[in-house]
């Protein structure tokens, strides 16, 4: 019997820009025109002032590391230990992630460590961004 796939996310049409980004190896955000809000998750309107007036730049790809747990029980399409973790991206949103590259364990993983997103292509619609520590 196959092992139980990763849940996937389900594209919409408010967040078809973001995800046409992780495939072509990009991290976009939104920027509110009105305010200069940055944010995410993706949608239509600036979750700071309500304006329609929006705008999608490709960031950084630079983070650190907010806050996490190491989640040792068995989920399908992940081996444990693995870490489930909230990063600050450099234009200041927080998104939840997985953090590769780096040992599963509170010795590594170090709060306000420098990451660096990288994609993880599941299939051919949907690839994943997630962060692993920047290098030098």
């Amino acid at each position: 019997m196959a092992e139980p796939a990763r849940a996937r996310p389900l594209p919409t049409p408010e967040t078809k820009h973001f995800w046409d980004g992780t495939q072509a190896g990009e991290l976009r955000l939104q920027r509110c025109d009105d305010c200069s809000h940055v944010y995410f998750p993706p949608r239509p309107f600036c979750p700071s002032c309500a304006s329609r007036n929006v705008s999608i730049f490709n960031a950084s790809g630079k983070a650190t590391l907010y806050s996490y747990v190491i989640h040792h029980r068995p989920a399908p399409g992940f081996t444990p230990p693995y870490a489930i973790a909230v990063v600050e991206l450099a234009e200041g949103p927080r998104m939840m992630t997985n953090i590769i590259d780096c040992p599963q364990t509170p010795e590594a993983l170090e709060l306000d460590m420098k990451l660096e997103v990288a994609f993880e292509t599941l299939d051919d619609k949907v690839t994943l961004p997630v962060f692993r520590p920047a290098k030098g």
